[in-house]
């Protein structure tokens, strides 16, 4: 994926008002990469990347074409690039036995506080979720040395706006199944059963 040092992202309350909003967007600068669609419980996503002078030309066009509408938004001018990646749906794999998460109800909110934390700490993202069979809520999970996560949570956690934090956890010395569970995704219906290291037997029938 190519990467751009400005990312942006509008959360809308209408889907068809996020389709208006995007094409205000995409008319007023030459951004170089967009995403848009709907997301659980029917809002409307659109995220865009470029240079910080396109993008920001963007966002503030798409301000003004969605007004009260506008559920959540945030311009990140110097974006860390693995949140470019994950906000794009890159995942990375679980290298430490200790996870950190921060779980909101705000998308925009979620990437700033993915955004401050990675850049203020030494962790990695795994993974970033958005809205999307979720409620409308988003997550991202943290992994890293424990006193690191603890900061990251920290950082994070204090740019997540008012009212929008529903969780914020650590779970250190994360068990090997745990872990390669995690590794291969959270949607449950993507699954694939695990048998643990030292699971019960049971006679097959």
């Amino acid at each position: 994926m190519e990467l751009f040092p400005a990312l942006a992202l509008l959360e809308l309350e209408s889907i068809a008002v996020g389709i208006r909003v995007t094409d205000a967007m995409v008319k007023r600068a030459p951004i170089a990469q967009l995403k848009f669609g709907t997301v659980h419980p029917g809002h409307f996503l659109v995220l865009v990347g470029g240079s910080v002078a396109s993008v920001e030309e963007a966002f503030d066009a798409g301000l003004d074409a969605g007004g009260p509408r506008v559920r959540d938004h945030i311009f990140l001018p110097d974006v860390h690039p693995s949140v470019y990646r994950s906000a794009h749906g890159k995942r990375n794999e679980c290298r430490n036995d200790t996870v950190g998460i921060l779980e909101t109800t705000s998308v925009a909110g979620l990437l700033g506080a993915a955004d401050a934390a990675v850049k203020g700490t030494n962790v990695s993202i795994v993974e970033l979720r958005m809205a999307d069979d979720l409620g409308g809520k988003a997550f991202v999970i943290f992994t890293g040395e424990l006193a690191e996560i603890q900061s990251a949570l920290e950082i994070g956690g204090a740019r997540i706006p008012s009212g929008r934090l529903h969780g914020k956890t650590i779970v250190p010395r994360l068990d090997e199944s745990v872990r390669s569970m995690v590794n291969s995704g959270t949607v449950f219906n993507s699954c694939t059963p695990y048998r643990p290291e030292g699971a019960e037997l049971h006679e097959t029938r």
